[in-house]
């Protein structure tokens, strides 16, 4: 209520609703935000077009380190699932499956590295955390309009009646369509290449039953990337994740590739829930949620302009994701955090000039190690695109290579290795496998 009494009084002495921050969108990114600008004395509304949680999907592991940076030691109270002392990369074959894969218990020592999450409940949890600081939410409000002055943003116009707030910095976190930093001209127009479609559901299954099937304990957790047929040699990876009474599973897939076939994505989660592979793993489990969403994978280089004349963007709105190494929220917290900062010295100047803020996209890259990668790897998705045996071919051979070595038929070690060279040779040609491996090598 004290915030809604700090709101009330500013729009009676200003004849309009004013606040020193506005924060839109209530995910990972907005939630940071507006907790570490309430925690700094800053009169902060959060304007949310659902409701946190309700919105918001993701594979579902949530790291340590950029949370705690928010949330000191949240693992004591917050509504994770289980930490995370596997991670595995399959590559699923037809019938089969090659496994890559590391445990350790010190991933179980606290703090943990990271947790497997759901977002329906994790999400209101962060919003808890921002209120509790002083921050207004306002959930199932969408923000149509962002205000404007002589190029310096305002403020913005809501869908409510005399929806319009006021504030001398807005921090946009919109989510994966852009449509107020378009509005801006922050950003240019994305394409079918820049995103993926994402198919996920969440399957109950007693704890025991999870903990068998995996080979777990209580407070241990698995993730398993799925790589190859999980998406039917189109460009995009599945993943299998264990919670404490359920298991998220989903794939992500290109949408350039999903408009060249006659396959949905919910025919193509289906079609890995019935992977020889994965349905024991999931046998007997019954669907609490199913979910779709878009994911940003322009990365590097579709960055928009992060800062303007009162205005920083953060998070998916940023497109600060790394598919690579499924990288998306943990940079939302942090530039969702340094945002915040930008915005507390903003204050202290009484200045809120792009100049000012500029300091925003500096301390981004300086103090975010990880989001170098972006650079790293911004032609990552180019690559299978351009080299499509990555996604059927060589993961065939591997099976086969592997099936080969490891099948005792009479044959010796040399002739099983002249037929797997021929068997590779009948599946690609020297040069376009010396063409594929070039291009790999510039990639890395």
């Amino acid at each position: 209520m004290a915030n809604q009494g700090r709101a009330e009084t500013a729009q009676e002495v200003s004849g309009r609703l004013e606040f020193d921050v506005i924060v839109v969108g209530g995910g990972c990114a907005g939630l940071a935000a507006a907790t570490v600008c309430a925690r700094a004395g800053l009169n902060t509304i959060c304007i949310e077009r659902g409701k946190p949680g309700g919105k918001n999907v993701m594979g579902g592991v949530l790291y340590t380190q950029p949370t705690a940076s928010v949330y000191p030691e949240f693992w004591r109270e917050a509504p994770l699932e289980r930490p995370v002392v596997e991670q595995n990369l399959w590559i699923l074959l037809p019938d089969s499956a090659i496994k890559l894969g590391y445990r350790s218990q010190q991933f179980a020592q606290e703090p943990p590295n990271a947790f497997t999450v759901l977002r329906a409940r994790l999400d209101p949890w962060f919003a808890k955390k921002a209120a509790e600081a002083g921050a207004l939410i306002v959930p199932n409000t969408k923000v149509e309009e962002v205000l404007t002055d002589k190029g310096r943003v305002i403020g913005v116009r809501t869908g409510r009646p005399e929806g319009e707030v006021y504030a001398p910095i807005t921090i946009i976190c919109e989510g994966v369509n852009p449509q107020l930093t378009q509005q801006l001209g922050m950003q240019g127009e994305i394409s079918l290449e820049d995103m993926s479609s994402t198919t996920k559901e969440v399957i109950a299954l007693p704890p025991q039953v999870i903990q068998d099937r995996f080979h777990i304990g209580p407070d241990e957790g698995v993730t398993i990337e799925l790589f190859g047929d999980s998406t039917a040699g189109l460009l995009g990876m599945g993943w299998l994740y264990t919670n404490r009474d359920t298991i998220s599973i989903g794939v992500g897939v290109a949408l350039h590739d999903y408009v060249n076939t006659d396959i949905t994505p919910h025919d193509m989660l289906q079609r890995l829930k019935a992977h020889p592979m994965i349905a024991p793993l999931i046998e007997g489990g019954e669907v609490r949620e199913y979910s779709s969403h878009m994911i940003p994978e322009g990365g590097w280089r579709k960055l928009p302009q992060l800062y303007g004349d009162g205005v920083l963007v953060c998070g998916d709105a940023a497109m600060l994701v790394n598919a690579v190494h499924r990288e998306g929220s943990n940079h939302a917290i942090w530039s969702g955090k340094l945002a915040a900062e930008t915005a507390i010295e903003a204050h202290q100047k009484g200045d809120f000039s792009r100049r000012t803020l500029a300091s925003y996209y500096h301390r981004l890259f300086k103090e975010v190690p990880t989001l170098s990668d972006l650079r790293k790897y911004r032609t990552a998705m180019e690559y299978p695109t351009r080299h499509r045996a990555v996604l059927s071919v060589y993961p065939e051979l591997a099976g086969y290579a592997a099936r080969e070595m490891m099948t005792v038929d009479g044959a010796s070690k040399r002739e099983k290795e002249f037929r797997i060279l021929r068997q590779a040779l009948r599946a690609r040609s020297i040069f376009g496998m010396a063409y594929d491996g070039l291009d790999a090598l510039r990639l890395l």
